[in-house]
């Protein structure tokens, strides 16, 4: 781990308890005057703390310093998910994080089956624990919409990833925003919505998941 999360970290004093102190005490072994880095996702500094007490059930920590520390990828990029499986969403989630993804927002499309929930608080500690770990100061930001209508409304300059002779790879020095679709891809209502100058594809012949050509494509685009 880079780091431990902690929203309340940048106080002179620290107490954990819980889970964070399961991890630390419990599982890392951590000993009075063992100094420990964490972060609160809530700024870009990290803060170093000095472990001063240990209790049954809580743990006490002293600051030592802090340092303005910025660890993200240098190129954004927002991802529209047309909405998949929540447990495909969970699985593939750390890796767009630690790939430095800036936001996802996950569009109920006209393929995605309309039982599809989301769990975001439980969405959101699977980021904080990908970035304690890859070291990224802050998680990916997720958002909803009701349909890739008003997506692309809300979003200008949109690219869209579907079959297309346009590779990638041409324009992702371009792609600030781009729509994955979920499993069936778009629907022809759907692709009335596209800017045809904004359509890209992949250098295969082959159908992907949904997961993997999202993955594929912030990969490309990002690293």
């Amino acid at each position: 781990m880079q780091f431990t999360y902690d929203i309340n970290c940048g106080s002179s004093s620290l107490e954990i308890s819980d889970d964070t102190y399961k991890y630390l005490i419990k599982a890392r072994r951590h000993k009075i005057d063992d100094e420990i880095y964490f972060r609160n996702l809530k700024d870009n500094a990290i803060y170093l703390y000095k472990l001063i007490s240990i209790s049954r059930r809580s743990a006490i920590l002293s600051l030592i310093s802090s340092e303005e520390k910025e660890v993200e990828n240098k190129n954004d990029l927002h991802l529209g998910w047309c909405l998949v499986d929540p447990k495909t969403v969970e699985k593939y989630l750390a890796s767009l994080n630690e790939l430095g993804v800036k936001k996802i927002t996950f569009i109920l499309c006209e393929y995605s089956q309309k039982n599809f929930k989301l769990n975001i608080e439980k969405l959101e500690k699977i980021l904080i624990n990908s970035s304690s770990q890859c070291g990224r100061s802050s998680i990916i930001k997720l958002e909803l919409s009701d349909s890739l209508e008003q997506f692309v409304k809300q979003n200008e300059d949109t690219y869209f990833l579907d079959f297309c002779e346009t590779s990638i790879d041409d324009k992702k020095s371009d792609i600030k925003t781009l729509v994955i679709g979920c499993e069936g891809g778009f629907s022809n209502d759907e692709r009335f919505t596209f800017n045809k100058d904004n359509i890209v594809g992949f250098n295969s012949s082959l159908i992907l998941r949904s997961e993997t050509a999202i993955l594929s494509a912030s990969s490309k685009i990002l690293i």
